[in-house]
């Protein structure tokens, strides 16, 4: 079977095949630092960690970009006379790596900051004046425009006519000859300090926003790459006029687009302007690190996420039901010695829910489905099937990134407890053992006791033929 991913320019699934065999090249859009991350940044950003998982599942090489935004119109305006823009873009940068982190997202290849580009982009925007795509404002500002007139192709992304497009609102209608136009360079304004301003050939200033990963893609990937990803919001204007401004410079560009859905709340966009925004401080106190992981990355990329406190729940239910068998299957020594000879690859039913334009619920129902057998297989006492179960549940896992014996998830930083579960372990085994003792003495009430003692602390005590196994009653 081969890979299948629906690029938004073609509208359509297309097979996908590396440019390069045996490696995957992937641009993602990443946040403008003006402000904390919400739960929409997290989303984005672990779609594109789960695409990258899967891929190099396939033992493909992946190159992630994935920029930091980190001079823009909003940073500006956020600064401080005692926080200046460049330390506020410091500052969220790092609340964004700690969020990015505590979800197991892996750090991309590369993550390069706008401010480290401006070189590359003045050299695309003289490139677009020489080609005819692009104009110095007439009015004495520094300003530059992407000509849109000029470019028959602009609107292919969004299948927009320009003249049905909103205005570009990044410059004075009077500086441009179309309103459609778009700002690749802006020049300084009074009001703006001086050391956010670069000196160019139309005078000191700084990019458009659009330019910014046009400069920074091609300057990682090559002017040909293969996927170009991000939020559905940016599709237009930033990727149309990302798209619009590469190719009339003479890059090949993207060979496919990967828009993920956004998020709501309560049947509503979320959105700052309304205020129903959710932080990732906020996300992140509401269950496991883990758990968040598994209930961003639960639905189809391309759908919206609906999310409420009950979603929460059912995803730490869901998850539980994972990690209840993992537990019980660990236990058994003969199944973690013949795990070790069970195929550590992913059934046939998750592979083709995830070539099939990465369906994470298809894949997801295939994992419950092997965590049931395997479940089946316990009450059995069926050792080789058991381990056969469970090697393919961590296959699957590992490339979600949700498996919570990955190192990944050993550490504080990444929102593991393998410290806390160690030191509860000994404890519970040692009641466990207490337990054991008294009703081979047949002393049941003190048995009994121990019991209720565990549950009364959310521990569950399940015997079986194989001993008796412990487990947190979620």
């Amino acid at each position: 079977m081969t890979q299948q991913i629906y690029d938004t320019k073609a509208q359509a699934l297309r097979p996908f095949e590396p440019r390069v065999p045996g490696e995957v090249s992937l641009y993602v859009c990443g946040p403008t630092v003006q402000s904390a991350p919400h739960i929409g940044h997290l989303r984005s950003a672990l779609v594109y960690d789960q695409v990258r998982r899967w891929f190099e599942y396939q033992g493909l090489r992946v190159t992630l970009v994935r920029n930091v935004t980190d001079i823009d119109d909003k940073t500006l305006a956020n600064a401080t006379e005692t926080e200046p823009w460049w330390a506020l873009a410091y500052r969220v940068e790092g609340l964004f790596t700690q969020a990015y982190d505590a979800l197991g997202i892996r750090r991309p290849t590369y993550e390069p900051r706008a401010t480290a580009s401006i070189m590359e982009m003045q050299q695309i925007i003289q490139t677009l004046i020489e080609r005819g795509h692009a104009y110095a404002a007439e009015d004495g500002s520094g300003d530059v425009y992407f000509d849109a007139a000029s470019w028959p192709e602009y609107g292919e992304l969004t299948n927009q006519r320009p003249d049905d497009m909103e205005a570009a609102a990044d410059g004075p209608a009077r500086a441009k000859r179309s309103p459609q136009d778009f700002a690749l360079w802006k020049g300084r304004k009074e009001s703006e300090p001086e050391d956010a301003s670069w000196s160019s050939p139309w005078g000191p200033g700084r990019p458009g926003w659009h330019i910014e990963c046009s400069a920074m893609s091609t300057k990682y990937l090559g002017t040909a790459f293969d996927i170009h990803g991000g939020g559905r919001d940016l599709r237009f204007p930033h990727h149309e006029n990302e798209l619009a401004q590469s190719r009339a410079a003479g890059h090949e560009f993207a060979a496919f687009w990967m828009h993920n859905g956004l998020v709501s709340i309560s049947g509503q966009k979320m959105s700052k302007s309304i205020g129903n925004t959710v932080s990732g401080h906020e996300l992140l106190e509401l269950a496991r690190p883990i758990v968040i992981r598994y209930f961003l990355g639960s639905a189809h990329y391309r759908s919206t996420i609906e999310f409420s406190t009950d979603a929460i729940a059912e995803a730490d239910a869901a998850f539980s039901r994972i990690e209840g068998f993992l537990e019980r299957s660990a236990r058994l020594d003969s199944v973690t010695d013949a795990e070790s000879d069970a195929p550590k690859q992913v059934p046939d039913a998750f592979e083709a829910a995830m070539l099939d334009d990465f369906g994470i619920p298809q894949a997801l129902a295939a994992l419950h489905e092997e965590v049931t057998l395997g479940n089946q297989a316990i009450d059995r006492a069926d050792a080789a099937e058991i381990a056969r179960h469970r090697a393919a549940v961590r296959a699957m896992i590992g490339v979600l990134g949700l498996d919570p014996e990955a190192p990944e998830w050993q550490s504080e930083g990444a929102g593991g407890a393998a410290g806390e579960h160690e030191a509860l372990d000994s404890l519970v085994q040692a009641l466990v053992a207490e337990r054991a003792q008294a009703r081979a003495e047949k002393d049941f009430a003190r048995a009994d006791r121990i019991r209720d003692q565990l549950a009364d602390a959310g521990i569950q005590v399940e015997d079986s033929a194989q001993g008796t196994h412990w487990s947190i009653a979620r």
